[in-house]
């Protein structure tokens, strides 16, 4: 019996520094990142000239808006150009997108992939460019993004990752996408800024001085993940990625619970894909480099997303109490658990707590155990690419 409680107090313990050490951080990043005042550059007195690649996979119903409305960002016309990678389009809408004052790459390829478009754009580009700016086919850009952009160019920044913020909440499982996006742009973007620390790049809406995204580019090669990726491959070379809070760039949520699990898979797949791969380089970069930020990116590859914790830490709280004496205390889960909300709460913005969320609250519980049940079938997922379709009635 002494056995059994011993292996029962290992187990409690290791799942205890786990998420306990994970709600602290999600506490003190969310809490600070409220408390602590955010510089913002000045205004530049010059302007960059940016390419803005979109990359379009099928969705020919929407590309053609997307595009449109990228070509009337209010910045100088003559300081930046539109480029549309045309991933397996139907010939009519290439038809139509070369009547636009744009740059048009076709491409198709056996697996497509991401990484494989922003390939082929960089080798079609023949301008010189101060920086590349990516954007997914359903993102819209508010009128002063490039401004607000150039803005941290000029202040000395590299790269800038900028607020991605969703455009449609018509459902509870879009509302929580939503919230889950605030949430990640809060904990995991500005208040990482508190520390000098990199914010985490999404994918799309992020910016890179030009040579360095060519350089940065061509080593990466993912199925998934490339965004998480490029983030490890800047903060190894101890280049800092900023947060442009007030660039915002509107992104489409996901609607339907089915396809919310599939891009989920995906995400977890390719996020501890790159665990195994570079996670024993945090800690060699740690301790030989001082390289702090790219510790702390692989940390953020190590930890499960913030649904599986509002589930998870009640639970063992609960566990604790059912079998006292095994493992730290019910007070010591109780600590944890507290700190782990408040993280999360603090960090959902104000415009949130409305009379649609209840709706989106319910739905919790069924998406909890989805996304515990696929923990279990990450196998495979980040061998193929996962196309996320898109409602053309958001754009």
């Amino acid at each position: 019996m002494g056995i059994i409680v011993f292996i029962l107090s290992t187990i409690f313990t290791l799942i205890f520094i786990y998420l306990g050490v994970y709600s602290l951080y999600l506490f003190v990043f969310s809490v600070l990142g409220k408390l602590v005042k955010q510089r913002t550059p000045p205004a530049a007195t010059s302007f960059s000239k940016f390419i803005i690649y979109i990359c379009a996979y099928k969705e020919d119903a929407i590309i053609l808006s997307s595009a449109a409305q990228a070509l009337t960002i209010d910045y100088p016309r003559d300081k930046f150009h539109v480029c549309v990678i045309a991933d397996s389009m139907q010939p009519e809408t290439i038809e139509q997108l070369k009547t636009m004052p744009l740059q048009v790459v076709e491409v198709v390829f056996e697996s497509s992939t991401k990484s494989k478009a922003l390939h082929a754009a960089i080798a079609a580009t023949h301008q010189d460019f101060d920086a590349a700016v990516v954007f997914d086919i359903d993102n819209v850009a508010a009128p002063d993004y490039l401004h607000q952009i150039n803005n941290y160019l000029h202040d000395g920044n590299r790269v800038i990752q900028g607020h991605r913020i969703a455009k449609n909440t018509e459902t509870p499982v879009a509302i929580l996408d939503a919230i889950s996006e605030e949430i990640n742009n809060h904990i995991f973007r500005k208040a990482q800024q508190v520390f000098k620390l990199s914010a985490a790049i999404i994918g799309s809406g992020m910016v890179l001085e030009y040579k360095l995204f060519k350089e940065t580019m061509a080593q990466i090669d993912a199925v998934g993940g490339f965004d998480k990726e490029m983030g490890l491959v800047l903060t190894r070379q101890k280049i800092h990625v900023a947060y442009a809070d007030k660039a915002y760039i509107f992104d489409e949520k996901v609607s339907n619970p089915e396809v919310f699990k599939k891009q989920r898979r995906r995400w977890l797949s390719a996020q501890f894909n790159l665990l195994k791969t570079y996670g024993l380089t945090g800690f060699k970069e740690l301790f030989v480099h001082g390289n702090f930020d790219y510790f702390n990116e692989i940390y953020q590859t190590a930890i499960l997303p913030r649904i599986l914790m509002l589930g998870l830490m009640p639970f063992m709280l609960l566990v604790s109490l059912l079998t006292p004496g095994v493992g730290p205390s019910w007070q010591m889960w109780l600590t944890a658990t507290a700190l782990c909300y408040i993280g999360i709460l603090v960090a959902v913005p104000g415009q949130f707590f409305n009379n649609k969320l209840l709706g989106a609250v319910l739905k919790i519980p069924l998406i909890f155990f989805a996304m515990l049940a696929l923990l279990f079938k990450l196998k495979g997922a980040n061998k193929k690419f996962i196309h996320t379709p898109h409602n053309p009635d958001a754009n």
